[in-house]
């Protein structure tokens, strides 16, 4: 038995690791880490992370305070 399916799965974190320790600043970590976030649970939920991404940044300038909460991913619809 092999669990390449794993190390395969875990790689871009374990390579990710050694770059992510040159950020630039606290800061900069915070909001790297916020982009992948939100890249990741697009993944979870189904979706492509560039159409994601694509779509709630043009409408997010637009959206009402109140409505933030429909643009996460869990609650996201791709445009038709």
């Amino acid at each position: 038995m092999d669990n390449n399916w794993i190390e395969n799965q875990i790689r871009p974190i374990a390579i990710g690791r050694n770059n992510w320790l040159f950020a630039g600043s606290l800061r900069a970590g915070q909001r790297a880490a916020a982009v992948m976030t939100l890249i990741q649970s697009a993944r979870l939920n189904g979706h492509d992370p560039y159409a994601y991404l694509k779509d709630v940044l043009a409408r997010l300038p637009t959206q009402r305070v109140s409505l933030v909460h429909e643009l996460l991913p869990h609650r996201w619809f791709a445009p038709s």
